[in-house]
């Protein structure tokens, strides 16, 4: 049974808007403390946004800014995390994490970053001199100096996540209005009433979470902002499966005072990828692939690893991040009736669990949680753990490169939450996404799809 709906009646005591992996969490920790929630997405699926294209790493925070809220979100977030996947069915890929130095005045600031992470309360980096960072990763090219250890970072699914906070909250009395913008808003006597492309929204306490739209929202709604958007665009490299066994500690670079820096790592599906790049741009909806600045991206994967140059690449991808003027999180509430959740950058995924707990204490809201929480599983997509196909009556292999299911496609699209878009069925199954593409298989998933998605396969676009 879908929990969608083509209205939202009622009144509610917190109207989400954006269905990121800050709003899922965001849902979560609300329905799960009694509120009775109504997400919002002017997409027709969730994770449209920024929360489509990422590293898919779970941070320690060790490199956050000493004392931000950002470090402790994602603090707070990474402990969470681990505390709950089980429950919930996600992954979580042991990997660690190595920060290479690559010059010497990269190996100057090594003791500074060390004593960052001793400060953000990760205190079990370890020093590596040359020989035993090469012992550690013994495929690193012939620049790197020495590096610092970070054991307890993970990779993780970064679009199973969010789906399962959304499903949580969903499962818990949450609903959720898709295809659905945000148009106008007036204060009630209690709250808000919301005007949307499908109807309107009443609730008490209204969360943005808009995303790369957060400070445009609030100026519609509370008529100002209080930063402003600069979307940052990050192009990513992919390679084939094989590449995957060339390093098995997550690559950080030293990071500056505007980007992380490209990362080298294998992902939660078995790949290895390379990215992002920080390419600051007025548009916040395309994320435009550019040959020359994949070329780099690709010849910097190859300095880093050098055995990438005999492998292949089987796709590149770019995202948007939302970041702003501002350093920090801007997490404000205005008042009893409105809180914006805004500029949460590259860190989103590992502090949106930590995001939902301090939103929700700045609420303050008078709920009574449920007795018995309903916690929902949902189907395993990473290479690290059992799949579908391994299990008897999937249907048959669909998707052969990722091997993708019938039985997961039929699930992905008839749960309480299913997808209504291609894009939403690759995040939850993979299919498409492996070395051909979709080219032998997008002819049944069409068929599969019939009648599921809001454009079907078949019509091209206008």
């Amino acid at each position: 049974m879908s929990h969608d709906v083509s209205a939202l009646p009622g009144r509610f005591d917190v109207a989400v808007i954006g269905a990121g992996v800050v709003g899922c969490a965001l849902a979560r920790r609300f329905a799960l403390a009694g509120a009775r929630v109504a997400v919002i997405e002017k997409a027709v699926d969730i994770l449209d946004g920024a929360s489509k294209g990422n590293s898919a790493i779970l941070h320690t925070g060790f490199d956050a800014p000493v004392g931000s809220l950002e470090q402790s979100c994602v603090a707070a977030g990474y402990a969470e995390y681990l505390e709950i996947h089980g429950k919930l069915g996600l992954p979580l890929i042991k990997s660690g994490a190595l920060v290479v130095a690559w010059s010497e005045e990269e190996e100057a600031l090594l003791p500074t970053l060390m004593e960052q992470a001793h400060q953000n309360g990760v205190a079990d980096v370890e020093a590596l001199d040359e020989t035993a960072m090469r012992s550690a990763e013994p495929g690193l090219g012939k620049g790197a100096r020495v590096a610092f250890r970070v054991p307890r970072e993970y990779l993780i699914d970064p679009w199973s996540a969010p789906y399962a906070y959304l499903l949580q909250a969903i499962e818990n009395g949450a609903e959720i209005l898709r295809g659905a913008e945000v148009t106008a808003g007036r204060r009630s006597d209690n709250g808000w009433v919301l005007e949307t492309s499908r109807g309107t929204v009443d609730a008490g306490l209204v969360i943005n979470a808009a995303g790369l739209w957060g400070d445009l929202l609030d100026e519609k709604l509370i008529g100002r902002r209080d930063f402003h958007i600069k979307p940052r665009k990050g192009q990513f490299v992919v390679y084939d499966k094989p590449a995957a066994k060339l390093a098995s500690h997550i690559l950080l670079p030293v990071p500056n005072k505007i980007t992380k820096g490209v990362v080298v790592c294998r992902t939660a599906f078995g790949n290895l990828l390379v990215g992002p790049t920080a390419e600051d741009q007025d548009d916040r909806e395309h994320a435009v692939l550019v040959t020359e600045t994949l070329e780099a991206l690709k010849k910097r994967g190859e300095e880093i690893l050098p055995a990438l140059k005999d492998q292949q690449v089987t796709a590149i991808y770019a995202g948007l991040r939302p970041a702003t003027e501002f350093k920090d999180y801007r997490i404000t509430a205005h008042d009893r009736t409105y809180i914006t959740v805004g500029g949460i950058r590259s860190t989103g995924l590992s502090a949106a669990l930590g995001i939902a707990q301090h939103v929700l204490k700045l609420a303050e809201l008078n709920l009574a949680a449920p007795a018995d929480p309903v916690w929902p599983t949902v189907p395993n997509i990473s290479e690290f753990s059992p799949r579908d196909w391994q299990t008897e009556g999937h249907g048959g292999i669909v998707c052969h490169c990722e091997l993708a299911t019938k039985r997961e496609i039929q699930k992905a699209l008839d749960g309480p939450l299913p997808t209504k878009s291609l894009a939403g069925l690759k995040r939850r199954t993979r299919v498409t996404m492996g070395r051909c593409q979709g080219f032998f298989c997008s002819a049944e998933i069409a068929r599969l799809t019939e009648g599921h998605f809001d454009r079907p396969m078949a019509e091209k676009a206008q």
